[in-house]
């Protein structure tokens, strides 16, 4: 994983923001319309750090179809709800291994 690149694109996908309002802000117009019909559950070999998983949060909350999406680094996982119509598991899957992490 490229720490830096990953690190840049949380910075950016939170630019203009305060602390307090990172996780509305987060929301972009398609997750905040998506409808969870689908839940997935699955591990991740990469975080190094709560910031990984925290930044992976926030990531997965930008993309199309994510309603909702909850990553644990003592866990080693992530927990992602989703709309099947707007998005699909290989697409996050990739958008994942995207970030620099891999799911088991």
């Amino acid at each position: 994983m490229d720490r830096r690149k990953f690190l840049s694109r949380i910075i950016a996908g939170a630019a203009g923001t305060t602390a307090v309002g990172l996780a509305a802000a987060s929301l972009s117009m398609a997750a905040a319309s998506a409808k969870e019909n689908r839940v997935v559950t699955w591990q991740v070999q990469g975080f190094t750090c709560i910031t990984c998983a925290t930044g992976l949060e926030v990531l997965l909350l930008q993309q199309k179809g994510v309603a909702r999406a909850s990553a644990s680094y003592p866990e080693a996982k992530v927990i992602i709800g989703f709309d099947n119509r707007m998005t699909s598991e290989e697409a996050l899957r990739q958008f994942i291994a995207g970030c620099g992490f891999s799911v088991a």
